[in-house]
């Protein structure tokens, strides 16, 4: 006998004149009576989120979807500038360009935030262990660290405000606080906590499962690269990032290859 399962779907039934998603009629019950991050996680978890799920989840989104000139955007710019007809060409390239270091380290500071929490020893003796044992393995701890943000990243600041404005339990804000003072100490110097670390904490207050948390990352950030994409149609700068980044790395023949080649 097999046991094969028999495969099922439970997001979406279409047909002539209705559409049902996740047991709602789409047309009647959500179009016009919930907004996009309702939808959103509604499709996602199969439920309608609570008004403090809908409010961090818009916290997170709206923080996240734009930073400036980060190798995500300019990939989006530069794919652009040289496949104008497909647009989804572009921002393709600009959620490629997500990776464990950038727009995918909320998810790996939401896994050492989860330890910290859940460590029987306390909240400031994990932290101080973590710290500890990243700084003698000489591993970046995640979540720490900035290019232009010092002493703190305005982001975080603002998200952990807001978070204890809502009422959140704050364990894992405390957590976060925690391991940044150990960091510190472990570091003999100060690090800023990004603002990845501050997303992290604001899913993980909410449970989202640190699984899906990168599929956030990169619906917000779809948005900034489509911003990106239509300030390239009407202020192409692509070009003059093309001539500056030749402009930065000179053509040398004095430096010898790494590698030989028998």
């Amino acid at each position: 006998m097999s046991t094969k399962k028999t495969p099922t779907t439970s997001l979406c039934h279409p047909t002539a004149d209705h559409i049902e998603i996740r047991g709602k009629d789409l047309c009647n019950e959500l179009i016009g009576k919930v907004d996009f991050v309702q939808m959103m996680m509604f499709e996602i978890f199969g439920r309608m989120p609570t008004p403090n799920e809908t409010a961090v989840m818009n916290i997170v989104m709206v923080g996240i979807m734009e930073h400036g000139m980060t190798p995500s955007s300019i990939s989006a710019r530069m794919i652009y500038s040289s496949g104008p007809e497909a647009m989804q060409g572009a921002v393709a390239a600009g959620i490629l360009a997500g990776g464990s270091v950038l727009l995918g380290t909320t998810e790996q500071c939401a896994q050492l935030l989860t330890g910290i929490v859940d460590d029987p020893a306390g909240i400031e003796a994990a932290a101080k262990r973590e710290a500890e044992a990243h700084r003698a393995a000489k591993k970046q701890i995640p979540g720490f660290g900035h290019p232009w943000h010092y002493p703190d990243d305005p982001r975080t600041l603002r998200c952990f405000a807001l978070a204890k404005e809502l009422g959140l339990s704050c364990r894992y804000v405390e957590a976060a606080n925690a391991l940044s003072k150990a960091v510190d100490a472990a570091w003999g110097k100060h690090l800023t906590m990004n603002a990845s670390t501050a997303f992290g904490a604001l899913f993980c207050e909410i449970g989202i499962p640190v699984e899906i948390m990168r599929g956030f990352v990169l619906i917000a950030r779809t948005a900034g690269l489509v911003a990106h994409i239509r300030e390239e149609q009407q202020h192409p700068v692509a070009w003059d990032l093309m001539k500056s980044a030749e402009a930065a790395v000179p053509y040398r023949l004095d430096i010898p290859p790494t590698d030989n080649v028998a």
